[in-house]
C-alpha cells in the first residue's frame, strides 16, 4: 500500500528558467509546450531535444527548426488556432472595446441604421453569408445583436426594431389613487409635505404629479380662492384707476405715487399722496401727508439715572382698535390734509385708500364721514379689493408694477391666474425713458365694462 502510494506521488515540475549544466544536461528532458499538464507525465519526449537548451526570450516569429542539429538554442513557439488567427485579423479586440464604450445598449437610430444596412444587402428578405458580421464590425456590436435585431424586424409587425427594455425593466411607478386626495381634510394637505405624508408617498413623487399636470395647486397665501363677488370687485377697482376723461377711446391710468420707503406698520399711521407739479416742472406738493405714530405719553413712575419721576415718557399702545384707528383719523390726518393739499385741487375727490384689516374704520362710518366734510373738502375712505393682496398700493415698489398687474388683472377677468410681466424698469430708468403712466387697450377695457354691466 505504502508502494502504490509512492508511486502515484506527482513528479515535480523542472523550473525553465534555471541553468542547465553540462553534466545535468542528460538528467532533465527539454519540456513540449504545447501538451496539457494531465499529459506530462505520460508524455514521451522525443529523442531529437536531447542536449538542447531553449530559449524563452526568443520572438515568436523566430523559425524552429526542430531537425536542425546545428541548433542549440531554441525558441518556443505555441500552435495557434486557426479561428484565434482569423479573430486578430478582423480586429474583435478593438471593436468589442469600442462596443463597451458605447454603452449598453443601441439607441433607436442605431438600431434603424443596422437594420436599413441589412434590408439593403438582403434578396427577397435573406441575407448572404457574411452579411452580420460585416454589419457587427461597421457598428461596432456583436454578431448576435445584429442577428436579434434582424429577427425582431422579419417577424414584427411593421418592422418594429425598439427595444423590448422599454417599459419593461426598470423600478416600476408607483400608482397613487388621485380619488383619496379628494377625502384628505384641507388642513392635512396645506402643503406637499403635508399631502405626501397623508397620502403615504415621497414628497418627490407629488411633485412629478404636480408637473405633469395630473394635480394643481388650489391656493395658497398670496392668491387664495377667489368668490365671483371678489372678482368682479377686482375689475371695478382696476377701471377705477383709469382717468375717466380718457375712457373708453384713450384710457390711460391715473399716477399713483411711488412708495418705497414707507410701508404701513401696526405702531405707525402713514399717509401719502401723488406729488404735484405745475407747468414748468416745479415741484408744489411733496405728497407728504405725515407720520403719526401709535403712541402714548405717560409718566414715569420710579427715578432713575436718565430721569426723575413724573417725567413724560413716550410708549408704544399696548394694542390698535377700531375706536383708536377712528380717532388717529379724524383728529391727525383730517387736519393734516386740510394743511398741506394743494388749494387748486380741493374740489377734487380725496380717497384714503386702506386695506381690509379688521381695525381700519368702514368707508360709511357716521362719524369720519361727517368730520371729513369739513372745510370744504371732500375725503372719502376706500378699501381695496378683498382677498387682493396684489392690489396693495403701499406693498407694490413701483408705480408701473401696479399699472401693469392691474391690466394682467383685466386680461384674466378678475382672476390672480396671470404672470407678472417685466418691462425692464431699471435699463428704461437709466436712459430716463421710464413711464409714469401706462395706456391701456381701449379694446379690453371695453370688453371689461360689458362684462361688469
Amino acid at each position: 500500500m505504502a508502494a502504490r502510494e509512492e508511486d502515484e506521488r506527482p513528479i515535480p515540475l523542472p523550473d525553465l528558467n534555471m541553468d542547465v549544466g553540462e553534466e545535468d544536461q542528460q538528467l532533465i528532458a527539454p519540456l513540449d509546450v504545447n501538451v496539457t499538464m494531465n499529459d506530462f507525465h505520460t508524455t514521451i519526449i522525443d529523442d531529437t531535444f536531447d542536449n538542447n537548451v531553449f530559449d524563452l526570450n526568443i520572438p515568436l516569429s523566430s523559425p524552429l527548426n526542430i531537425g536542425d542539429s546545428s541548433s542549440e538554442t531554441y525558441g518556443v513557439n505555441a500552435d495557434t488556432e486557426p479561428w484565434l488567427e482569423e479573430e486578430e485579423d478582423d480586429d474583435s479586440t478593438n471593436f468589442s472595446t469600442e462596443r463597451r464604450a458605447m454603452g449598453k445598449d443601441l439607441t433607436i437610430d442605431q438600431r434603424r441604421a443596422i437594420y436599413n444596412m441589412l434590408l439593403g444587402k438582403s434578396i427577397d428578405g435573406k441575407l448572404k453569408h457574411g452579411v452580420t458580421r460585416m454589419a457587427a464590425l461597421e457598428f461596432s456590436v456583436s454578431i448576435r445583436t445584429v442577428q436579434r435585431i434582424w429577427r425582431q424586424a422579419k417577424f414584427s409587425v411593421n418592422a418594429d426594431i425598439n427595444n423590448k427594455k422599454t417599459g419593461n425593466c426598470g423600478r416600476k411607478k408607483v400608482q397613487i389613487d388621485l380619488d383619496r386626495i379628494r377625502t384628505i381634510p384641507l388642513h392635512k394637505r396645506t402643503s406637499l409635505e403635508s399631502l405626501a405624508c397623508s397620502l403615504n408617498v415621497s414628497k418627490t413623487k407629488l411633485f412629478g404629479l404636480l408637473k405633469a399636470g395630473e394635480i394643481r395647486r388650489h391656493s395658497n397665501s398670496i392668491k387664495p380662492l377667489l368668490k365671483d363677488s371678489n372678482m368682479i370687485a377686482r375689475l371695478q377697482f382696476c377701471i377705477s384707476m383709469l382717468e375717466e376723461g380718457n375712457i373708453p377711446h384713450d384710457p390711460t391710468f391715473k399716477a399713483i405715487c411711488k412708495s418705497k420707503n414707507f410701508i404701513g406698520k401696526v405702531m405707525f399711521l402713514v399717509a401719502i399722496a401723488r406729488p404735484r407739479f405745475d407747468a414748468q416742472g416745479n415741484e408744489v406738493f411733496n405728497g407728504k401727508i405725515g407720520v403719526f405714530p401709535f403712541v402714548r405719553q405717560e409718566p414715569a413712575r420710579r427715578s432713575s439715572a436718565n430721569r426723575l419721576a413724573g417725567t413724560l415718557e413716550t410708549k408704544p399702545l399696548p394694542s390698535v382698535s377700531r375706536d383708536v384707528m377712528r380717532e388717529y383719523l379724524i383728529e391727525k390726518l383730517l387736519p393734516a390734509i386740510r394743511e398741506k393739499w394743494p388749494r387748486d385741487d380741493m374740489m377734487n375727490p380725496i380717497f384714503i385708500q386702506q386695506d381690509n384689516a379688521r381695525t381700519h374704520v368702514d368707508r360709511n362710518d357716521e362719524e369720519f364721514c361727517r368730520a371729513a366734510k369739513e372745510g370744504g373738502f371732500d375725503i372719502r375712505l376706500m378699501c381695496q379689493p378683498p382677498n387682493s393682496p396684489d392690489l396693495n398700493i403701499l406693498d407694490l415698489d413701483e408705480l408701473i408694477a401696479a399699472q401693469l398687474t392691474m391690466i394682467e388683472i383685466m386680461k384674466a377677468r378678475g382672476s390672480h391666474k396671470y404672470i407678472q410681466p417685466h418691462m425692464n424698469k431699471e435699463r428704461l430708468e437709466n436712459l430716463n425713458e421710464l413711464p409714469t403712466q401706462l395706456k391701456c387697450d381701449p379694446t379690453l377695457v371695453e370688453e371689461i365694462l360689458q362684462y361688469l354691466n
